[in-house]
């Protein structure tokens, strides 16, 4: 499937490209944290992955707000910690009924976990 990109500055590269097609596998409702990210993509940083993250110029269709620290806390979102970019990706999991209490995933069940590495 074609996805759309947002214009931005630069064309995403060759790694970015591999981030993205592997977040569109995680469904709607369910999370994944940049270590799983990493491990699934061959044992790269999860800082490189939030890095390709912060760039996703294919939102909503690479759904970046699914990405949350392996510790179950939200991480960022579009290069932020806090603040209305933070409010804006835990209302996007909200509404997928990913709910998040004092800071932290609620349901555990909500991982998705890569099958198989790519």
């Amino acid at each position: 499937m074609k996805i759309k990109q947002i214009k931005t500055e630069r064309e995403p590269t060759a790694f970015a490209m591999r981030v993205y097609d592997l977040l569109r596998r995680v469904p709607r409702g369910r999370v994944v944290s940049y270590g799983e990210m990493a491990r699934a993509l061959g044992k790269v940083s999860p800082r490189a992955v939030g890095q390709a993250l912060r760039r996703n110029p294919y939102a909503p269709e690479v759904p970046c707000h699914r990405v949350i620290a392996t510790n179950g806390r939200i991480g960022g979102f579009q290069g932020y910690r806090t603040g209305p970019a933070l409010h804006r990706k835990l209302d996007l999991l909200a509404r997928e009924g990913v709910v998040f209490e004092k800071g932290r995933l609620k349901n555990a069940a909500k991982f998705f976990r890569f099958g198989r590495v790519v």
